[in-house]
């Protein structure tokens, strides 16, 4: 690959490194020239561009990250379509995915070109997760480092075990008189737990803290169908020996491991009845909180063995604790990226024939705005700001139980610019960017949501995030607080759609299978169209 400023008279055929304007056109980085975007550059006054231009047997950075995509996918994982040398894999179904570090230490150390950055091995997985993102860091590779780079990777660099739908028992044994609510409390915990897993828990059996009253609750839970068994002690367990080990022997199995390099999570202890997996809970399961059991349970509902070894191995990264020399960094992470919604329904809904499209029903009986900021809230965000102006109250009311803000936009009618400020305006100080979304697009599912806000880092230079569909930009935007003054400027019908051309160097771009992005409805005739 030649990299170099080259005259324009030198330049057909040449990627452009860096965005350029050219009067009302923009080109934006790794755009290939032809004799029209030439024309344009040489028409707007430019003499000469810093551009690439492939040699013999390099591969464009596109079709290396498919190439090695290829090589890296499994079952459970898709690749999706490579841009700007980028190729994300995702997963499509729940599960654990083991990531062998070798192989991709082995591709990484290859050469500087080609990269692979992934999750965690034994990290838990949603469908449409980003398990793994594949960057080409030139313009091009040569064929000969694809190939150095393809002889360390292999399907089996990745391995993503789907969660198996367990039935499961717990057993909760008593002193004295335990609390109803710490009772209620850890059956509720549980049930969260195993359902995260995509397992179902059985009705729970509560018992005197008695190995023989343990043991029989155990094997009534089998005569029920548990195929995992729990039990929560009353008290700690201090020793292979005490009252809960025991009720696994004396239910007719054995004690397999106890004690886990995990905090929270050590007092944990592994046992079998039978082909079934019981376990006393250590004392920090009855907290919702990430510990030693949920490292555990992830390796039983992916089917993978969970043993003294495979216990043993969890020290790495085992320490779960947040100490006063490493005080809340994850909290302190997220608050300084966090990101909040503005949704803007203050619309008069003029081309609806009458109809306020917002206060539509479905069949679910939820309004159309209604269902749009449900699908942000099942996503994630915490702070949704809704703008109202035209019908205000009947608006609320369809919200009504939802925890969002309410702003309301007293110059509504003067055009969307008006509605957008209001919501600008109203930002908390402490949200880094705002996705702009519209009340009257409920189809935009939360996993495209999650993916938006995923896309964002302006560490990276993505500070504007972009849904598209097949080339198309839609909504909802995401925008990093830096461009809040430039939108408050803005006036009218006239959105921030002009400020992306503006800052094109600085938009990301999410491709979405669906159309949902783009389907907005203003119309009687597209409202027809939206499937309840």
């Amino acid at each position: 690959m030649i990299f170099a400023e080259f005259p324009l008279d030198d330049a057909l055929g040449a990627m452009l490194a860096h965005t350029r304007r050219a009067g009302t056109l923009v080109l934006k980085k790794g755009t290939k020239l032809d004799e029209a975007a030439i024309a344009a550059l040489r028409g707007a006054g430019i003499a000469s561009v810093v551009a690439a231009k492939l040699g013999p047997g390099d591969l464009l950075e596109n079709d290396s990250a498919d190439r090695l995509s290829a090589r890296l996918t499994c079952p459970g994982l898709r690749a999706m379509p490579a841009h700007t040398g980028r190729v994300n894999l995702v997963a499509e179904q729940a599960g654990l995915l083991l990531v062998d570090a070798v192989a991709i230490d082995r591709i990484n150390e290859t050469d500087e070109s080609l990269t692979v950055a992934t999750l965690r091995d034994a990290a838990v997985v949603a469908p449409g997760d980003m398990v793994a993102t594949i960057k080409v860091i030139p313009f091009a590779v040569p064929e000969a480092v694809q190939a150095a780079v393809e002889r360390h990777a292999a399907p089996a660099t990745f391995a993503l075990h789907a969660f198996r739908k367990l039935r499961v028992g717990l057993v909760l044994s008593e002193i004295g008189t335990l609390k109803q609510s710490i009772i209620d409390s850890t059956i509720a915990v549980t049930r969260a737990r195993v359902a995260g897993f995509g397992g179902t828990l059985l009705a729970p059996l509560r018992c005197p803290h008695d190995s023989h009253a343990i043991a029989a609750a155990l094997r009534q839970l089998q005569r029920n169908g548990a195929d995992l068994l729990l039990i929560a002690a009353a008290s700690a367990t201090v020793d292979r020996h005490d009252i809960g080990p025991s009720a696994i022997v004396a239910a007719g199995g054995e004690v397999v491991h106890f004690g886990m390099p995990v905090d929270p999570g050590n007092l944990i202890c592994m046992g079998r009845i039978d082909d079934i997996h019981a376990i006393v809970l250590p004392g920090c399961a009855r907290s919702p909180k990430l510990n030693g059991i949920d490292f555990v349970l992830a390796r039983i509902f992916a089917g993978l063995p969970v043993g003294r070894v495979e216990i043993a191995r969890m020290g790495v990264g085992g320490l779960l604790k947040d100490t006063e020399s490493r005080p809340l960094p994850r909290v302190r992470a997220t608050a300084q990226r966090s990101v909040a919604a503005v949704v803007l329904a203050a619309g008069a809904s003029r081309r609806m024939g009458g109809q306020h499209k917002l206060l539509i029903e479905g069949s679910d009986g939820r309004a159309m705005v209604a269902r749009s900021v449900d699908q942000l809230i099942e996503a994630g965000f915490t702070t949704i700001l809704v703008v109202t102006g035209h019908r205000e109250e009947a608006v609320r009311a369809a919200l009504a139980g939802r925890t969002v803000r309410f702003v309301h936009a007293e110059r509504h009618a003067e055009g969307i610019a008006e509605s957008l400020k209001a919501g600008l305006a109203a930002l908390p100080e402490d949200a880094a960017a705002v996705l702009v979304a519209l009340a009257d697009m409920p189809l935009v599912e939360p996993a495209t949501l999650r993916r938006i806000v995923a896309a964002y880092d302006p560490d990276e230079g993505r500070t504007i995030v972009v849904p598209t569909h097949q080339g198309q930009p839609g909504n909802p935007v995401l925008w990093d607080r830096v461009y809040v003054e430039e939108m408050m400027r803005l006036s009218g019908d006239n959105g921030a759609r002009a400020l992306l051309r503006q800052h094109a160097e600085a938009v990301a771009e999410v491709a979405v299978e669906s159309d949902s992005v783009l389907r907005d409805f203003d119309t009687p005739e597209s409202l027809a169209a939206l499937s309840d």
